[in-house]
Formats: structure tokens, C-alpha cells, sequence
């Protein structure tokens, strides 16, 4: 088995047994959310996602905050101790300081370690498309792949992580400064929908414009038909904001126009929720670009 291990943070939205089966430790996120801080692990019994969303439609604030360095360390230090690197894989840069803090932690570890190695990737992801990052990323690692060679394989792998997402309420994007207030209450108004993407530097910035809920879910599958690398043998991981159904109509799409070899549909959790609301689907696979 290669002799190094994998780490990256609860914004994955993995399940715990995905995360277990490709031999990730996840290291939790905080949310305060209504003011009481909560570290949320994947798949979180103190914050369960259907609650978390019930609460946003009631009118609920949540934010959150990055993994500090200190608290890489700790989960770092032990895998070093018993003579193994590690690969950090993190959630974007561009959305968050978890990156900066990892690599603060890495300097620090290497020089408590010198003979061992701990190696940052910004993921340059979010959700379940650093998830489905993860995913890839794993996969390598356990075909018997190298630190340098999981490393390179990571970084020609990002940018081609494609993340397609579209809202259901425009106020949550105005919370984070996405749409301005105007823009916000007419698009409401006139039931308009954003068609949005993450982009190379990592951020989230909308795209398209489209008139009603079912447009826009049709928008990301015509993204994906544009771009995807031989979806037939892809895997596809699909995210949603407690809208069940409309993920499943978007996994449906997807297998009747373009294809995929597998589908995994989960909840997106509070680390990315809490900034896109309930009725977020987001659609995830490899492109030739973002």
C-alpha cells in the first residue's frame, strides 16, 4: 500500500462511508449556525441537513469558518509520527483560507519532520465537486500511485473538475454579495433563475441567466454536453439543497442525453448551504475546461 495518507475537510460533502472506503480522514469545518458553533464531520448527527436547510427557510443565518493551522496539525502529526507523508487536498482557496491555513500547518510539520514529506493541493473545488476531486484523487492512490505521482495527478486534475450549480433563491447569493439587492428582488420577481460555475481561480460566478426552475436544471446538462470527457465512463456526482427530486430529474437528463457510467446523489451540506440555500443542485464530472 502506498505509504502516505490523504486528508481534506468536511466541505467534501462525502459520505462516511465513501470517505472510509477511499481511506480519507476528513477533518470537520465549523458552522455557527443561530449563533451556536457546531464542527461539522460529514453526514453530521449534530447538525443533520434536513434540519440545517429547515432552519435557512425559516429565516436562520449560518455561517462558517476554515480549519485553522493548529488543527491540521493535530491531525497531521500523528501519520507523521508513524513514519508516513501526507497529501492535503483542500477546499478552494478562492472561497475560503483553509488552503493558506494548511500550508502554514505543512511548513511547520516539515520542519518538526524532516524526513517526511506533507504536500498542499488547492483544490480549487467546492462541495460535492471537491467531493468527487477527492474521489479521483483516492482512486490513484490506491491503484499504488506514489506521493509525486498522486501530487501530479491532482494537480492536472482540477481544472478540469467542472461544477455547475443553480439556485432556487436569489436572496442567499445576495447575502454573499453574488447578485446585488435589485438584481436579487427583480429576479425574483420575474422567477429568474442563475446558472453559475466555479471557475479556475476558484470562485463561484454566475454565468446565465434563465426564466424558471426547470430551465435552469436543463442549462447545467447542456454545460455538461458541451464539455464532458467521455461521460459514458464517468462517474457523476450531483448535489442538492433537501430538493431531492430535482437532483433526480437532473441525474435523469444526464442519463438519457449525455450518459455516465455511475451517479451518486447527496446532500450539500451546511459549509457551502449556508452560502447557496435550500434548492441549490449542483452537477459535478471531468471536462475538457471548467
Amino acid at each position: 500500500m502506498p505509504d502516505f495518507k490523504i486528508f481534506s475537510d468536511s466541505c467534501c460533502d462525502l459520505t462516511r462511508s465513501m470517505a472510509a472506503e477511499l481511506e480519507l480522514e476528513i477533518l470537520p469545518m465549523t458552522v455557527v449556525n443561530s449563533g451556536r458553533e457546531v464542527l461539522y464531520h460529514l453526514e453530521s448527527e449534530e447538525l443533520p441537513i434536513d434540519r440545517f436547510y429547515s432552519g435557512l427557510r425559516a429565516g436562520a443565518m449560518a455561517t462558517t469558518t476554515a480549519i485553522n493551522p493548529a488543527e491540521w496539525i493535530g491531525a497531521v502529526r500523528p501519520v507523521l509520527k508513524e513514519g508516513m507523508d501526507a497529501l492535503i487536498l483542500v477546499f478552494s482557496s478562492g472561497l475560503s483560507t483553509t488552503y493558506n491555513n494548511a500550508r502554514i500547518a505543512a511548513e511547520e510539520l516539515c520542519r518538526e519532520f524532516p524526513d517526511r514529506r506533507v504536500l498542499v493541493v488547492d483544490s480549487l473545488c467546492a462541495s460535492r465537486g471537491e467531493g468527487l476531486f477527492c474521489y479521483h484523487v483516492a482512486k490513484k492512490r490506491l491503484s499504488g500511485a506514489s506521493l509525486e505521482e498522486t501530487q501530479r495527478y491532482a494537480e492536472e486534475t482540477k481544472l478540469h473538475l467542472c461544477h455547475w450549480f443553480t439556485v432556487d433563491d436569489l436572496m442567499f447569493l445576495k447575502r454573499g454579495g453574488r447578485v446585488s439587492g435589485t438584481a436579487a428582488a427583480v429576479g425574483t420577481l420575474l422567477n429568474i433563475k442563475p446558472v453559475l460555475h466555479v471557475d479556475d481561480e476558484g470562485h463561484l460566478i454566475p454565468v446565465s441567466k434563465v426564466r424558471g426552475r426547470r430551465a435552469s436544471l436543463n442549462a447545467m446538462v447542456a454545460e455538461m454536453m458541451k464539455t464532458a470527457i467521455d461521460p459514458q465512463s464517468q462517474t457523476i456526482f450531483i448535489g442538492h439543497g433537501d430538493c431531492l427530486e430535482d437532483a433526480e430529474y437532473v441525474r435523469d437528463q444526464v442519463a438519457e442525453r449525455v450518459g455516465a457510467k455511475e451517479f451518486f446523489i447527496h446532500p450539500i451540506g451546511p459549509i457551502i448551504g449556508a452560502h447557496s440555500g435550500p434548492g441549490t443542485v449542483a452537477l459535478f464530472f471531468l471536462g475538457t475546461k471548467r
